[in-house]
């Protein structure tokens, strides 16, 4: 599933690629895959994306947060052209999704599940395999993000190091929560975990101070360098990333850790696969 780094990624060419989606006016949508809609119903949400302008792009853990502001009929003089008339299209891209501005005849690949037709004879395509992937369109993002955690890039270190000592559970379930923080998946909470030297099976709260904030440090350090690699590529889902070159745990079970020369493990943790060095980790 794509992680914060990944999403990230995402998220920075829709709004400077070459087609860029700011700035674009929605003149359809055609919904090929009603449940990708979790709300409101898909006549609803597919009549009022018609004729708004995408205004600006931001992204909250692994949702993409897409900001539109009606174009039709607009009166400058009334309060209806204010922060009232935005509306959101949030995405989440679960285990296949893709989002991409593309020529509209290139749009309708075999598992488009959402396709807005803009102009310039140009579309932002939704492209599913699996059909995990959802979109919301709100008022407010708060209706969808609301009880998800800090963004994992923007998490004070004082917040992270006291929500994660005082919680009971396994180090590694605890930082994929996404309750606690926003952003972080199996990918990345194994890398950050390696470089600080901590085992995926520590109990969060029995962390002291110090090795809180080198966690939280190398969480940051780590998602950071995923965003300068573009992410990671996986299967046939993500491409053109090239963070899993510099993987030193995550997928590399049986090879020597490039700290100390241990065969890196891998156990499961909380129904998720995780590697670890014990050399660089012990418990």
């Amino acid at each position: 599933m794509p992680e914060l780094p990944e999403v990230e990624t995402v998220a920075r060419r829709l709004r400077s690629g070459q087609p860029a989606l700011i700035g674009r006016t929605i003149t359809a949508v055609e919904v090929a895959w009603r449940r990708t809609v979790a709300t409101p119903i898909v006549e609803r949400f597919s009549a009022d994306l018609v004729g708004r302008q995408v205004s600006a792009i931001r992204r909250h853990g692994k949702v993409i947060m897409i900001e539109t502001k009606n174009v039709e009929d607009r009166d400058q003089n009334t309060e209806k052209a204010g922060r009232s008339d935005l509306k959101f299209l949030l995405v989440h891209l679960r285990m296949s999704g893709r989002l991409d501005v593309l020529p509209r005849s290139q749009a309708f690949m075999p598992h488009a599940r959402v396709v807005c037709l803009l102009d310039q004879d140009l579309a932002l395509c939704f492209d599913d395999t699996r059909k995990f992937g959802r979109m919301w369109l709100v008022d407010d993002p708060n209706e969808v993000i609301g009880d998800l955690g800090p963004d994992a890039l923007e998490m004070r270190q004082s917040d992270f190091v006291t929500q994660l000592r005082s919680k009971k559970g396994l180090l590694k379930p605890v930082l994929l929560d996404q309750h606690l923080i926003a952003g972080v998946g199996n990918i990345y909470a194994d890398e950050s975990l390696h470089r600080a030297g901590l085992h995926p099976q520590r109990p969060a709260n029995s962390l002291s101070e110090a090795e809180a904030v080198r966690l939280h440090g190398m969480v940051q350090a780590v998602l950071h360098e995923g965003i300068q690699a573009n992410g990671a590529s996986f299967d046939w889902v993500y491409r053109g990333g090239n963070f899993q070159n510099n993987f030193r745990v995550y997928g590399q079970t049986g090879k020597p850790c490039d700290q100390c020369g241990a065969p890196i493990q891998r156990l499961i943790v909380g129904q998720r696969s995780t590697h670890f060095c014990a050399g660089c980790q012990p418990k």
